[in-house]
């Protein structure tokens, strides 16, 4: 982009998000496992590498299990107070306001935990004020309407489970936030140029004047961990055009800017009711990719139609009143400078034109955002979002899961952080995935599997990849594909399958999570059911787990 008058770093918090998919991981792990071995027979090779990926397999199917019920809880609570059907079937229920709160609490209760088992988390309010310190994209002031949107129904979930350093907007709509990335953008930027210009030689007329106090803004306060330092925390250079230096090149080349972003925002707000004799229930969950940190507001519920600012107004007639003084001043004294006269107006005007045609830019390039964030930002909202957060969670858990075990199994025994350092630098060196390994919680569920020991001295080891297998056992689902694997086989031989064969026996020991092996089987599970019966057995359940 060429000089710039100052860098301007943004310090952030290495994320647990495990970015790598499944897929690329378990191959390249199980390509490492080859190599490993390469003195061995080939015979010898192959068992290894098909005993990890049978282990891969039966840890995802298990860890399935653990969640299915508490999954479909979720979906079960949230047909009540989905926005487009919940109404109809809370009506359909006959259930108290009590009873109704005491079930969106729980549901509130589930959705902020699948939250943080899928690494999502609650934005602070530094990382809001990180965020709203600069412009990219956007170059107009958005307020939220709160008059719009409920106060009472997240007041009483933070009330219950308190938060720390939760912002203060945060009783009307919470924003969770997961992976951190770029965005850059390259482009000529005439408008934003001349605006500059004349931004920059009216901050000069101001300072040559000694008028500059009085349009001057305060400081921004300085966040006390500033000063403190995280090797977990990297940092991000934000550039931005405001902090260009006024050059030829500069101006009539193509600059880039530059601003980090938030790779998934998900919202969380109910509106507020406008009919006291049906009080609002729905509660709306939208989830957007790819949102610049600077432009966070286009994400916001229930916006207001930017405007003029009170600061524009009071800039316009403060501007016009210190342009006229100095006019008058200038005609009252013996020898009238007319290039003087000529300069104040000139850069009257100027400004005043500058600050307007630039609000009629900024207003059209904030419908282009929005618009954006519509069809191209937002990923989905309701339940789509929570069917994606389901799967994204177990999808987390069996990659913490894999990359631990195998560093146990290869390393021998170590400790808490000797292991957090060794997944950590095998994700950095082998996949480029910079994270702040979750250590703890991958040794949970290792030691929930009972395929790791812990000695005396607090040193973790793993079992072999053979034995983990045999810990862990045959799962439902390996039943399941076996039974139709057993079928195929049959009706290709032209041979009648026996009941045997196509069905696996009942009470045959198995850990599962799904009672089936289609594509679907994700959103068979999390679906919610629709007979009314059902709902109201399922309700009850709900109001007393």
């Amino acid at each position: 982009m060429g000089k710039s008058k100052k860098k301007e770093i943004i310090r952030l918090e290495r994320e647990s998000v495990i970015g790598v998919t499944k897929a690329r991981l378990i191959s390249t792990l199980a390509a490492e496992i080859e190599n490993d071995t390469q003195d061995r027979t080939e015979e010898q090779r192959i068992p290894d590498r098909d005993e990890f990926l049978k282990l891969c397999k039966r840890v995802e199917y298990t860890i399935r299990a653990w969640y299915l019920l508490q999954f479909e809880d979720l979906m079960q609570l949230y047909s009540l107070f989905d926005p487009v059907h919940g109404a109809q079937k809370l009506e359909q229920q006959k259930l108290s306001d009590k009873e109704i709160d005491e079930l969106e609490q729980n549901f509130l209760t589930d959705l902020f935990l699948v939250m943080e088992k899928s690494n999502f988390k609650i934005a602070s309010n530094e990382e809001i004020d990180v965020a709203t310190s600069g412009e990219y994209l956007l170059h107009l002031p958005i307020v939220v309407d709160e008059s719009k949107l409920d106060n009472k129904l997240l007041k009483k979930y933070f009330e219950n489970n308190p938060a720390e350093d939760i912002p203060d907007f945060s009783d009307k709509y919470v924003i969770f936030r997961r992976g951190i990335g770029l965005d850059k953008k390259t482009d000529f930027f005439i408008m934003e140029k001349v605006d500059l210009i004349i931004s920059r030689f009216w901050k000069y007329l101001l300072r040559i004047t000694t008028l500059d106090k009085f349009f001057k803004k305060p400081a921004p306060k300085k966040r006390d961990s500033e000063s403190d330092t995280d090797e977990d925390d990297f940092f991000v250079e934000r550039i931005r055009l405001e902090n260009m230096e006024l050059s030829i090149q500069n101006l009539i080349l193509p600059n880039t800017i530059q601003e980090p972003t938030f790779d998934r925002i998900i919202v969380v707000y109910r509106q507020a009711t406008t009919d006291e004799d049906s009080p609002e229930r729905a509660i709306h969950i939208k989830h957007f990719k790819n949102i610049p940190m600077a432009d966070l507001e286009i994400v916001l519920p229930e916006k207001k139609s930017p405007g003029l600012t009170p600061m524009d107004w009071l800039s316009f007639i403060g501007s016009a009143i210190v342009g006229l003084i100095a006019v008058f001043t200038s005609i009252e004294t013996t020898k009238v400078d007319l290039w003087v006269i000529f300069a104040i107006l000139s850069t009257l005007i100027g400004y005043c034109a500058k600050t307007y045609f630039s609000f009629q830019q900024n207003l059209a390039d904030y419908q282009n955002l929005i618009t954006q964030s519509m069809y191209e930002k937002q990923l989905d909202s309701g339940r789509g979002t929570l069917l994606h957060l389901c799967d994204d969670v177990i999808q987390q858990e069996v990659k913490e899961v894999i990359i631990s075990f195998l560093v146990l199994n290869e390393r021998g025994n170590s400790t808490l952080p000797d292991l957090d350092k060794t997944c950590e630098w095998m994700m950095k060196n082998w996949f480029n995935d910079e994270i702040n390994f979750d250590v703890d919680d991958a040794v949970k569920k290792l030691e929930k599997l009972g395929i790791v020991t812990k000695d005396s001295e607090g040193r973790y080891s793993s079992v072999g990849l053979k034995r983990a297998n045999e810990i862990i056992g045959t799962t439902t689902e390996e039943l399941v594909l076996k039974a139709k694997e057993d079928a195929a086989a049959a009706a290709d031989a032209n041979t009648p399958a026996s009941p045997s064969a196509t069905t696996p026996a009942v009470g045959t020991p198995a850990v599962g999570a799904d009672s089936g092996g289609s594509d679907n089987a994700d959103e068979d599970n999390y679906a919610a059911d629709t007979d009314e019966d059902k709902y109201a057995a399922d309700t009850d359940v709900l109001l007393n787990k």
